[in-house]
């Protein structure tokens, strides 16, 4: 899959109501809806955490600071830099929200929970916990989930990107 089209898919996800531009709102729910899927209280500090990282994160996106981000401003934003330095951070926030067990790993009902939360389908979820459990020990560490999502959104090979994306959202074009 393409760069282009790899960020179209992500973008989607977040523009949640279809409308074709990524809200504040929007982008901020995504930590109040792991917030409940993994059922950690409003004031959790894993969650007031994630909280901090994403309005960074938004802050970053929303450069021209109208409250708004198209596809166009997206695609611009995003790469290898943007996730090094921004993404990174806040997926590494939702990631440990799922950790139920702090151990820097997922077990297939953390991670399912995780993903659909943000999104993807549950079978989409489970296929990619199956690309990314490559030694069959049942769990997915938090290097190889994040590595996986940034290899998606710059455009290589990510079984896990190819996975969550293979359902419905991958005809998705707005």
């Amino acid at each position: 899959m393409d760069e282009k089209a790899a960020k179209r898919l992500v973008f989607a996800m977040l523009d949640t109501d279809g409308d074709g531009i990524v809200s504040r709102a929007e982008y901020a729910a995504r930590v109040e809806r792991v917030t409940r899927a993994t059922g950690r209280a409003a004031d959790d500090p894993l969650v007031l955490a994630a909280r901090t990282v994403g309005e960074r994160a938004w802050a970053a996106m929303d450069a021209d600071g109208d409250g708004g981000m198209t596809f166009d401003e997206y695609a611009a934003w995003a790469g290898a830099e943007a996730f090094d330095t921004v993404c990174e951070p806040v997926l590494g926030a939702l990631f440990d929200l799922a950790d139920s067990d702090a151990d820097g790993s997922l077990a297939l009902p953390e991670f399912t929970a995780l993903r659909t939360a943000l999104g993807n389908p549950a079978g989409n979820a489970e296929a990619a916990f199956a690309a990314l459990d490559t030694d069959g020990d049942g769990r997915v560490v938090r290097a190889d989930y994040i590595a996986s999502i940034r290899a998606h959104v710059t455009g290589e090979e990510s079984p896990m990107g190819e996975a969550l994306y293979g359902g419905p959202l991958a005809n998705t074009t707005a």
